[in-house]
């Protein structure tokens, strides 16, 4: 069985590319249905399962194969998926291949350890990628491509990412991505209590930015979502803490968007919702008044030339990334531990998969006993409805048995020659129970 891994992430890649490789939500299930009709193709004996991971920071392909052992079977499969992979984005293999990386058995299962444990994290320790894991695996479980082998892994995933959580202060000292925008719009404005800010989306991290925005008591929250429904949700929970609220369509926007001095965007569109345009006409009716934006999608949901105009400070999801790098020293001893118990997990787990390895040859061998029980069983059987004495057939029951079990490994052992017969000599005696020490 190979499970393999391969993607790109924060640390190989630039959310120019990364934008491009990312599937939404609405993507992720005929994407997998794809690929598993694409790895099939190539062989029938290749049983794929798949999980697609795609978030702000990664795009992951989690796949498992039970494909051959030999190089150039590796080698195709982790080339297919590849393939695919470039192919279903619309973006040129050559240009995918300098940011992917491709991790295979063990290092797949590392690498999806330390995922959910937030250790490939732009913020380390940060808890939100746990989530937005199991929403993939369950996706995936939904789509029909969990099979044995990956529901395996990820089970096993989560119960490492609950212990290094419960063990180790991985979490302490981090500061998140909500965390991170506050500070970087208190470095254009001295007090964000004296601004309007704008939500655009009403996702998960937009519910964490506003948080922590509420948390200053700015002068205005609004929150714009393509439905009006859910925007005004996320608002009525900000009006419960006091603050003046409203909600807008995303239609509202190049008529308002001028009128708010903080905007901050995440949502699952493919394509901008802020252009140029838009924001050139935004800065010429507020009279050049500086505006803070910061775009936390991937896809971009803002247009990248709009961090040319003047009076913008436009950041990306990457530009925060050296703000909530900071604690990294007081985490330093947290994230050895956290690597400590992964290295252990990790062995276990190879060590249950080496084993599902020999199922098939276990299973062959209890068939194979299986069938001799019933031929010498159904022989004594006639013995004995002719009348044959019972101890007599019992013996010949016991012999037949033993003969035949014992068939194989004599006839090896007695065929064999140099090295296999030495080695057959070591490992018959265990496998009989024979013990030469006792002699």
């Amino acid at each position: 069985m190979q499970i393999l891994t391969l993607g790109i992430n924060h640390h190989t890649a630039p959310i120019s590319m990364r934008e491009q490789v990312a599937f939404t939500p609405e993507m992720i299930q005929p994407a997998l249905h794809h690929l598993k009709d694409h790895l099939s193709q190539i062989s029938s004996s290749l049983l794929p399962e798949a999980t697609i991971l795609s978030t702000c920071n990664r795009t992951e392909l989690y796949c498992a194969a039970n494909d051959g052992q030999t190089s150039s079977d590796k080698t195709l499969f982790k080339n297919s998926t590849i393939e695919w992979l470039a192919k279903t984005r619309g973006i040129d293999s050559e240009a995918l291949l300098p940011h992917i990386y491709v991790l295979p058995q063990s290092l797949a299962v590392r690498h999806a350890f330390r995922v959910a444990c937030g250790l490939d994290s732009m913020v380390v320790g940060e808890t939100q990628i746990l989530g937005q894991l199991k929403n993939a695996v369950r996706t995936a479980n939904e789509a029909g491509s969990l099979g044995t082998y990956l529901n395996q892994l990820f089970q096993k995933t989560f119960q490492v990412a609950k212990e290094v959580r419960g063990t180790t202060e991985i979490g302490s000292h981090s500061i998140s991505m909500a965390a991170a925008a506050v500070r970087l719009s208190e470095r254009i404005f001295e007090s964000v209590a004296e601004q309007k800010v704008l939500f655009i989306g009403a996702g998960e991290m937009i519910s964490l930015c506003a948080t922590h925005f509420a948390a200053r008591k700015p002068k205005l929250v609004a929150v714009a979502n393509r439905t009006l429904e859910r925007g005004q949700e996320l608002a009525d929970q900000l009006s419960e803490q006091g603050l003046a609220t409203e909600s807008l369509r995303l239609s509202d926007l190049p008529a308002r968007l001028y009128e708010f001095d903080i905007i901050v965007s995440c949502t699952a569109s493919t394509l901008p919702i802020i252009g140029l345009g838009m924001v050139e006409s935004a800065i010429k009716s507020r009279k050049h008044r500086p505006i803070v934006m910061i775009d936390l999608a991937v896809p971009r949901d803002i247009e990248p030339e709009v961090s040319r105009l003047n009076d913008v400070y436009l950041y990306t999801v990457d530009d925060l990334g050296d703000l909530v790098q900071t604690g990294t020293d007081s985490r330093q001893a947290a994230v050895g531990q956290a690597e400590a118990i992964i290295e252990t997990r990790v062995s276990h787990f190879m060590h249950w998969l080496e084993g599902r390895g020999t199922v098939p040859l276990i299973q062959d061998l209890r068939q194979r006993g299986d069938d001799l029980r019933a031929f010498e069983v159904d022989r004594a059987k006639k013995l004995l409805a002719k009348g044959e004495d019972p101890q007599t057939v019992l013996d010949a029951l016991a012999l037949g048995l033993t003969n035949k079990f014992l068939h194989g490994s004599l006839h090896a052992l007695q065929h064999a020659q140099g090295e296999e017969r030495e080695a057959l000599m070591k490992i018959l005696p265990g496998l009989f129970g024979a013990n030469h020490s006792d002699k």
